[in-house]
């Protein structure tokens, strides 16, 4: 596991999320997240950038649009050892992403609820999260993919190791 310096938070399900995330700033990782989960880490004390001013661009369209942004991309697409890559990434201040932390929108939960609605099925479709974790498993080298809460542990066990 790469030394992860920048992690991206952004859970539907926040089990255990307060405490990983303490734990991981106890490896001196800074972390970027989005609304709830953001919400949540601040409240618990936990010193977080919100994506939005991470990217200099609101989230906007209802929360649709929140990490499809070229410096949350290029942040885990980046190679870090090509050197045309980290002179791009630096030339448009685009910093590396080392970790996602992210699990999708509850869509068979949320259809399968008595009177789930077309318009409600419809934003339960996840778009940045999957993104994310494309962009995140296509640098795997570089990039550390956390989706269930109940890998928490075996990440930070990994982390001390290394």
């Amino acid at each position: 596991m790469a030394k992860i310096k920048r992690a991206l938070i952004s859970l539907s399900d926040k089990t255990g999320a307060i405490e990983f995330t303490r734990e991981l700033a106890g490896f001196g990782v800074e972390f970027l997240s989005t609304g709830g989960t953001a919400k949540i880490l601040r409240d618990a004390g936990l010193a977080v950038k919100d994506v939005s001013e991470h990217t200099g661009f609101p989230e906007m369209l209802d929360g649709r649009v929140k990490t499809l942004h070229p410096k949350v991309h290029g942040g885990l697409l980046g190679l870090r050892s090509n050197p045309e890559h980290v002179a791009t990434m630096k030339a448009h201040g685009i910093e590396p992403i080392d970790m996602v932390v992210v699990n999708l929108y509850p869509f068979r939960q949320a259809i399968s609820k008595p009177g789930c609605t077309l318009e409600d099925a419809i934003e339960n479709i996840d778009i940045g999260g999957p993104a994310m974790l494309r962009s995140a498993a296509k640098n795997f080298e570089s990039v550390t993919v956390v989706i269930d809460p109940a890998d928490y542990a075996t990440v930070l066990e990994d982390m001390e190791k290394n």
